[in-house]
């Protein structure tokens, strides 16, 4: 996945209608006493299924990044005028709101902004947004061989290989669970985390994971602390809180093809 993949449609004049309230016939959250969000305020179309996922619908990507500035709103982080028109300073980077191709967004998606992605350099950031006990799909990331890339900010050639993605995470509003492979297993530790994982990973009538590896949790708190990966290529994903969460990322530069998911059937 390059850059430019990264990028939802969808986003355009409703990002600036989202800083005036929450989105018309979607749950919010952004309020007091709103009722809690499901999926079948972010689907047009289809069926829901017993663990809420749908199928045959399609992804409102409008509603999904008005949920976003709502909680934008509500955490007090700071909405800028190249943001809010869902544009950069530069081409190719931007917000995006997505649910991986595997329609249980509440439960299993993000939203995002890439800052900073330099290929020459090798380093690159993001903020990324959580909805309240939203999750990323747990994947890892592999080196990758040498090829040709094109630098986004000159147009230049530039052809190496890179290394696995290192990344490290701070909490900048709200709070997240992070899960991870490498630690000792305590998931029934923290069973609010636990009851919403999505189907996709975990079997709960069965209380077992079907592809869930990652199975040591922690909870960071937005205290300044910044969480590094622990271990190169290992499987990791966070978890919005209950209040939703922003999370700068900072990493070296990383080509998506170099990463894997547990969930068969992940796109962007």
């Amino acid at each position: 996945m390059n850059r430019r993949e990264f990028l939802a449609a969808g986003a355009g004049a409703t990002l600036v209608s989202a800083l005036s309230g929450c989105a018309t016939g979607a749950a919010c959250c952004c309020k007091k006493g709103c009722e809690k969000m499901t999926n079948k305020d972010f689907y047009i179309g289809g069926t829901f299924d017993e663990n809420g996922i749908n199928h045959g619908g399609k992804f409102d990507t409008a509603k999904a990044t008005q949920a976003y500035f709502d909680l934008f709103k509500k955490l007090g982080y700071p909405v800028y005028p190249a943001l809010a028109d869902a544009k950069l300073t530069k081409p190719g980077l931007g917000f995006w709101a997505i649910d991986f191709a595997k329609s249980d967004f509440v439960k299993y998606g993000m939203g995002g902004v890439i800052w900073v992605d330099e290929i020459k350099e090798e380093y690159f950031g993001h903020d990324i947004y959580l909805l309240p006990l939203q999750a990323l799909p747990e994947h890892c990331h592999l080196p990758g061989p040498e090829k040709e890339y094109e630098d986004i900010w000159t147009g230049q050639k530039i052809k190496k290989a890179i290394p696995a993605k290192m990344e490290s995470w701070l909490v900048r509003y709200g709070w997240v669970y992070s899960f991870s492979e490498v630690g000792e297993p305590n998931l029934d530790q923290f069973p609010e985390a636990k009851a919403n994982l999505s189907e996709l990973l975990f079997d709960h009538k069965a209380n077992k994971p079907t592809y869930l590896k990652s199975l040591h949790v922690e909870k960071w708190l937005p205290d300044g602390v910044a969480h590094k990966l622990p271990k190169v290529g290992s499987w990791h994903f966070l978890m919005g809180g209950t209040e939703g969460a922003v999370v700068s990322e900072f990493a070296n530069f990383h080509d998506g093809t170099c990463n894997r998911f547990t969930v068969p059937g992940v796109a962007f």
